[in-house]
């Protein structure tokens, strides 16, 4: 069994497993293509797009940029390793350290 997705406009809105066979008699007047996600990057979510390779979140800041080998969003700069907890800033393009409530 495969898990197809049906696709329109770029978005997944639906999703099903069935045998490859299920779609001989299968009738969907619906708009959008049903995709075979076996041979497709990326996890097959009702809610993610698909960009004909593989299927992603929408970015979550307009300066990241899709990893096409992941299909993930990747910040313009690393996530610090220092221990610390940060969030993005996307006015500065940069992480900014979060206060902890444990640290008041």
């Amino acid at each position: 069994m495969t898990t197809y997705a049906k696709v329109v406009s770029g978005k997944v809105v639906n999703a099903i497993i069935a045998e490859a066979e299920f779609f001989n008699d299968f009738v969907d007047d619906s708009p959008g293509s049903w995709i075979d996600t076996s041979s497709v990057k990326g996890t097959c979510l009702i809610g993610k797009y698909f960009d004909g390779t593989g299927f992603h979140d929408d970015s979550p800041y307009a300066s990241w940029t899709l990893n096409s080998s992941t299909y993930l969003w990747d910040a313009p700069i690393s996530y610090p390793t220092d221990g610390k907890t940060y969030e993005w800033n996307e006015s500065t393009k940069s992480w900014d350290v979060t206060t902890d409530a444990r640290d008041k």
